[in-house]
């Protein structure tokens, strides 16, 4: 047995095919193999990869989850010789600080299941011999999970690892947002057609500028309500049920002191319809020349308006209308929808969703239908001194595709092999995250909304309809023979297909000079999508590393197939460009800028003085 891997360890040194794998990733371990690749085992977490998992497990629960894309533990190779509040509840959520850790039981099942696969590829005898002889190699390939706790000095020589360093302009939630508003110096496209807005709240400009899209928002939403309770249904309006009251994530009992049948005031639908004007004006650039305040901030007394939206939107009080102000109010949202590209997203309740900047799998993420909710939530854990936000904002999309009255968003890889020039790769094949409970926004629990797999497990005897998946993951084929019966089997290929890569296209262009770039790397990226009922694609955010530890039986076959063929286009497609890539297909490829060589060329200019 030693002859035999001495043997296998000096052909591989030879045709350099040493890797090494940081994380649970036994696919990528087992396809190496299968290649004839041998494996150096890497220290985990400072430790000897033999230590007990009793002794992973105390150290792992020390650790800190990641803050990036779906990473959830962290591992070190050393050169050698070294060395948040339970969503499971159907009342209002309080205080949802992104600086709570994760539940415990939450940690400790992934760090079983992660001790579980490793102890089952350690207790391979002639892979651990192997491992041993190659101590001293350094590895050709790199697959890890945090490209951070890698030495900095042996990092360099690795020839193809697959992590770009400096991520958090596309990675980070606060990071996308700042980015994609850099969109229009990079691509004349609209931000609005793809991604929902969404805000800073750490920045005070934007803070402001949240503030403003917030009232203006619930201007337009009392305009639709106002023509819904007369009898009109324009686009983007829902009732609540007489029963429901909505349920934001902190209670203001206070703030609304009348009940609904306390008289509105009367010239409530004629403020918002004149903000609704005005805004207009701004959005026709009337107001270029204008030194004062926008007069969306200054035309009415907002917080005794928000307040009286609040009883009709949440609490169902009703609407007088007369038959001008009707017609007023279509011909004013008729003229908004032409220029808000979002206006059919934006429903009639104004719900705003707040994320953690730096956090993933749902952690922290809550539902908001009030101002006052979302101001006291940036004020109380606003550092000013931080370099990071606390949290984003972003408007919700209140009206989603749903399958079965049940919300999903769509998981969509793609891989960048380069940066410059831009390179990138879609893969076909994705897959659908359900919720557990019927859509519904009169009731703003997680497990209506957020369609983490990390979220919904916590809802395993919830089932929304018997013909949502048990384990509430659909395959993209399935999707489209769902679109079929709809009659819509087009939607995919033309409108949903062509949206993603887009957005993903116009993600990438905006972060590129903020990523680092390092020849020989590539990344596994995982975009997440909402659909509305349009059948157009929202980007929600772009996550490194995604999480490949399988849920269901179609993650478990989509995970392995997109890691085999990842491999195939890294490795296999160097040596033979024709070679087969499995589901990936080219999506962009920048062409090559030749470089101006300026060495020998003569840059000085001279002139002479004009005479008259």
């Amino acid at each position: 047995r030693l002859r035999r891997a001495r043997l296998h360890v000096e052909k591989a040194i030879k045709e350099k095919k040493i890797f090494a794998v940081q994380g649970p990733y036994p696919v990528i371990r087992r396809l190496m193999r299968a290649r004839g690749w041998v494996e150096r085992k890497l220290a985990r977490n400072g430790r000897h990869p033999k230590q007990q998992p009793g002794d992973q497990k105390k150290q792992q629960l020390e650790k800190k989850a990641s803050g990036s894309g779906d990473e959830h533990r962290e591992a070190v190779l050393s050169p050698p010789g070294g060395t948040q509040p339970s969503l499971g509840t159907t009342e209002p959520l309080h205080h949802p600080w992104p600086h709570n850790k994760e539940s415990k039981w939450e940690r400790e099942d992934e760090d079983k299941k992660e001790d579980k696969e490793q102890c089952n590829e350690d207790s391979d005898d002639i892979h651990d011999l192997m491992s041993f002889l190659v101590q001293d190699q350094v590895p050709n390939f790199l697959w890890t999970i945090r490209l951070s706790n890698i030495d900095q000095e042996l990092l360099p020589r690795i020839e193809v690892v697959n992590r770009f360093p400096r991520l958090y302009a596309l990675c980070t939630k606060e990071g996308l947002c700042q980015s994609l508003q850099n969109l229009p110096w990079f691509e004349q496209v609209d931000l609005n057609t793809f991604f929902p807005r969404c805000y800073r709240l750490g920045i005070t400009d934007e803070q402001e500028a949240f503030i403003e899209d917030f009232r203006l928002t619930a201007a337009r939403s009392l305009l639709k309500l106002a023509l819904k309770k007369v009898g009109d249904k324009p686009v983007g309006t829902e009732k609540p049920k007489k029963s429901d009251k909505v349920t934001g994530v902190l209670s203001h009992p206070a703030l609304s002191t009348a009940g609904p049948h306390f008289p509105l005031y009367p010239p409530l639908v004629e403020e918002a319809l004149e903000v609704c004007e005005q805004h207009l004006g701004v959005l026709g650039h009337q107001d270029i020349d204008r030194n004062t305040p926008s007069p969306c901030r200054t035309c009415i007394a907002w917080d005794r308006f928000l307040q009286e939206y609040y009883r009709v939107a949440h609490e169902g009080t009703g609407l007088a209308l007369s038959g001008e102000q009707r017609e007023r109010c279509q011909d004013v949202l008729q003229r908004l929808e032409e220029q808000l590209p979002q206006l059919g997203i934006e429903g009639n309740l104004n719900v705003w969703i707040l994320k953690p900047s730096a956090k993933s799998r749902g952690r922290g993420i809550v539902c908001a239908t009030r101002l006052e909710e979302v101001l006291q939530l940036a004020q109380s854990y606003t550092d000013p001194a931080a370099q990071v936000c606390e949290w984003v904002v972003q408007k919700y999309v209140e009206r989603p595709l749903t399958i079965f009255d049940t919300k999903f968003d769509i998981r969509q890889w793609f891989v960048v092999t380069d940066w410059k020039p831009l390179t990138v790769w879609f893969y076909r094949d994705c897959y659908l995250r359900f919720c557990s409970r019927p859509f519904s926004l009169c009731h703003l629990e997680p497990a209506r909304h957020l369609c983490n797999v990390s979220i919904q497990k916590r809802y395993k005897t919830a089932q929304p309809d018997p013909r949502v998946p048990p384990d509430k993951i659909w395959s993209n084929k399935q999707f489209q023979t769902h679109l079929a019966r709809l009659g819509r089997a087009d939607a995919w290929q033309q409108v949903m297909v062509p949206g993603m890569k887009a957005a993903i296209l116009n993600a990438l262009r905006c972060t590129r000079d903020q990523v680092g770039s390092r020849k020989g790397s590539f990344e596994l990226f995982g975009a997440d999508f909402l659909i509305g009922e349009d059948f157009q694609p929202w980007l929600l955010e772009i996550n490194s590393c995604p999480t490949m530890s399988p849920s269901s039986a179609v993650t478990r076959q989509l995970c392995a197939n997109v890691q085999r063929d990842t491999l195939r286009l890294v490795l296999d497609r160097k040596d033979n460009p024709t070679c087969s890539i499995g589901a990936f297909e080219l999506l962009y490829k920048e062409a090559a800028v030749s470089s101006c060589l300026t060495v020998g060329l003569k840059l000085m200019v001279t002139g002479c003085s004009l005479k008259k």
